[in-house]
């Protein structure tokens, strides 16, 4: 498997218990945290893209902020799913190593001016392994509140009996 294939594997994957995880949010009393740390997902992998993409001003997009509704996350999360999915597929292997530069403000510099950088393709798996922290995050949140979490484990879209 190539790298771009397993991104978007790794991707897809993320999609599919992001999707569980998102029918047990629906299921529980009080879902305020777990839909603050779903928006927390959604929004990295905009924020990500857009530097990624260079798009202007990208260092202004909050890693928090907005919280988006319940019911607007199976949408949202679908719309930068598949932004992420079409920029992967027009990639080439080549182009998902280069090196993208960026400028965070946390860590001082002129304002636009990039003060970091990494590889395209190591930015696609922090946004995946992001993911499955906070998944993770918010499992046990699903389980504090009664609800047994969904089985998102990797391996159960991988094995079969024999």
């Amino acid at each position: 498997m190539n790298i771009k294939e397993h991104l978007a594997d790794t991707f897809r994957f993320n999609d599919h218990a992001n999707r569980l995880v998102l029918e047990r949010m629906r299921e529980i009393g009080d879902a305020d945290e777990c839909v603050r740390l779903f928006s927390h997902l959604i929004l990295c992998m905009d924020k990500w893209l857009a530097r990624v993409e260079g798009t202007d001003g990208y260092w202004k997009l909050d890693w928090w902020e907005p919280v988006y509704p319940l019911e607007s996350l199976a949408d949202e999360w679908q719309r930068c799913l598949t932004a992420w999915l079409r920029f992967i597929e027009r990639m080439g292997e080549s182009e998902l190593r280069a090196t993208v530069q960026w400028y965070n403000p946390d860590a001082g510099g002129a304002e636009g001016v990039a003060n970091y950088e990494a590889e395209i393709v190591d930015i696609a798996l922090q946004l995946n392994y992001h993911a499955i922290h906070h998944r993770a995050q918010i499992q046990s949140l699903i389980r504090a509140q009664g609800i047994e979490p969904a089985f998102v484990d990797y391996i159960g879209t991988r094995f079969r009996r024999i």
